[in-house]
């Protein structure tokens, strides 16, 4: 089957996508396959990375249009296996203009050890997450167990939303990873970075 790139007018953000799966890949959060990365182009539908590409080395013709019930935009390719869960995030809140999927080793080993959801403070990188302005204030990274039910993976996390327990515009899956959002596709990348970085100070302190 040919593949169709996004229309012109999503062709910038795309590329914008592009180049940060590109970045999360060589820094080895998107290591084979793994991870996933949507950008909202309109009200009703965002491109997101199709199943099984690498992130290394993604292009914009590895991504696909969705709507935002997960339904595919013309053609029958397999868009991400995650794709309820990005696209329940967008039909959460209309703010949401990306939503970003790594795969790090240490937001993997790190989620697996938890039991309750991670509490970080006195870290001058939780000011890279908005609405948190100093090392003082208590940031709570919410942890969902893991399951292949997407959709229950979905509802369980916008019923926190909803519930306004969901502190940090992001979350570890027990043994899956991170996954944050933002406005758009800038916000979405400075969060992950931001969160990468305080799992990986939060997992050497707590290692014996």
């Amino acid at each position: 089957m040919t593949r169709r790139s996004p229309p012109a007018m999503q062709f910038d953000q795309a590329e914008a996508l592009c180049r940060v799966g590109r970045l999360f890949g060589e820094r080895q959060w998107c290591l084979a396959t793994s991870g996933n990365l949507s950008v909202r182009v309109d009200p009703l539908h965002c491109l997101i990375t199709r199943s099984g590409r690498d992130k290394s080395v993604l292009e914009v013709d590895d991504l696909m249009l969705v709507d935002l019930h997960g339904k595919v935009a013309g053609e029958g390719v397999r868009p991400s296996a995650e794709t309820a869960l990005h696209t329940a995030l967008y039909r959460q809140d209309a703010s949401i203009g990306a939503v970003l999927h790594t795969h790090s080793v240490t937001s993997t080993v790190l989620s697996r050890s938890l039991t309750t959801d991670l509490v970080v403070r006195g870290f001058e990188m939780q000011k890279a997450i908005r609405g948190v302005h100093s090392h003082e204030e208590s940031l709570t990274i919410a942890v969902f167990d893991n399951t292949q039910d997407i959709d229950e993976l979905a509802a369980a996390v916008v019923a926190r939303i909803a519930a306004g327990t969901l502190a940090a515009p992001g979350f570890m899956v027990k043994g899956h990873g991170l996954y944050a959002w933002g406005i758009d596709i800038a916000e979405a990348q400075r969060h992950i970075e931001g969160l990468e970085f305080l799992l990986a100070c939060a997992w050497q302190e707590l290692r014996p």
